[in-house]
């Protein structure tokens, strides 16, 4: 059974806009390793949109925009490869190597998905994760918690219906002194 892990990068105060953490290569290559980790990425139709925009063209043409750095072209190729679902409701097609997966048909797709052999399935964002959250269907929180605050932006999980118990199970820490916290739910009796 594959399991779905939940990767986002946050500030000390829960801030998860991506303009709200500065980018090191030592974070591109952790996400990186990630993505090739697993078998299936799992995005809603922003984040998608967000990363067949920035990343896409890089791996496709070999040029990269001015605001990258050339160390940042390595993570271009590697979510380029991957395969990728889209939970939409509003997209009629996606062709970045992706399916959509309409929102009726999350629970389900994602429990399917499950059941297929494979190293894993792997999502990220804020809106797609508060629903997966909300389903029971996150094995395993990956917060990459930078040193910073922002005071404002979109916040983890917010909106969460009902507290989830965690315990951890792997930490690491970057040059940067961002931390990386991996957490598996616990089970409630």
């Amino acid at each position: 059974m594959q399991k779905l892990k939940y990767s986002i990068n946050t500030t000390l105060d829960g801030c998860c806009d991506h303009e709200s953490v500065i980018p090191t290569q030592e974070m591109h290559e952790h996400a990186a390793n990630g993505i090739e980790q697993a078998s299936i990425l799992l995005f809603g139709r922003i984040v998608y949109d967000m990363m067949e925009s920035a990343w896409r063209p890089v791996a496709e043409t070999g040029v990269k925009p001015e605001w990258m750095d050339d160390w940042m072209v390595p993570f271009a190729h590697t979510i380029h490869k991957a395969k990728k679902y889209v939970v939409s409701n509003t997209l009629k097609q996606v062709d970045w190597n992706a399916e959509i997966i309409r929102g009726d048909e999350l629970k389900n797709k994602v429990l399917q998905l499950k059941q297929q052999p494979g190293r894993g399935i792997l999502t990220g964002g804020v809106t797609l994760p508060l629903k997966l959250a909300e389903l029971g269907l996150i094995d395993e929180y990956e917060f990459i918690v930078h040193p910073r605050l922002i005071g404002h932006g979109p916040k983890l999980l917010d909106g969460l219906s009902k507290a989830i118990d965690l315990k951890l199970v792997n930490k690491k820490e970057f040059k940067s002194g961002a931390f990386v916290l991996s957490y598996e739910p616990t089970k409630t009796k």
